[in-house]
């Protein structure tokens, strides 16, 4: 769980050899600087070598002329959670593609959650399953995202 992790300077410190340490201080670092998540109101639940969570309430912002949450909002949780799964081995990474195929409508007052997880990892580049669901376990979307390893590392380098 991020929640209960001391923000750590990245300045001086040698990068963690363990894979789940560096994962950790990795999305920590992320975190910082991504405003458009924190916009969001979306927060890191967990994150491991090639995976991560996150969730985030629907505001009435958030909401379409449906009244339901705007699928720009879903793809953005889920877009930001595969991130968070592409960088956790500290290797700069940027998408390459994705799709995403809403499956219910989320509501105002809904917690969504996003689930990453690393489906394949080959030299530079790896594809990544994000699926989305509400507090009551109902899915409402799943992604399909393409990575692409670019220079340089999250932290340090």
């Amino acid at each position: 769980m991020m929640s209960s992790l001391a923000p750590t300077s990245t300045q001086d410190a040698a990068l963690p050899e363990d894979p789940q340490a560096l994962a950790e201080l990795t999305a920590r670092t992320m975190y910082d600087g991504d405003a458009a998540s924190q916009a969001l109101g979306a927060r890191v639940v967990s994150v491991g070598p090639g995976t991560a969570s996150m969730a985030m309430t629907v505001r009435a912002d958030m909401l379409n002329g449906h009244k339901t949450c705007h699928g720009g909002f879903i793809f953005a949780l889920a877009d930001s959670t595969f991130a968070f799964a592409c960088n956790s081995r500290n290797a700069a990474t940027v998408a390459s593609g994705c799709t995403i195929d809403y499956l219910a409508p989320g509501f105002e007052g809904d917690v969504l959650t996003a689930q990453a997880t690393e489906y394949s990892l080959a030299g530079r580049t790896g594809v990544y399953d994000v699926q989305v669901t509400n507090q009551d376990g109902k899915r409402i979307a799943i992604f399909r995202g393409r990575s692409y390893r670019i220079k340089g590392q999250v932290v340090g380098g």
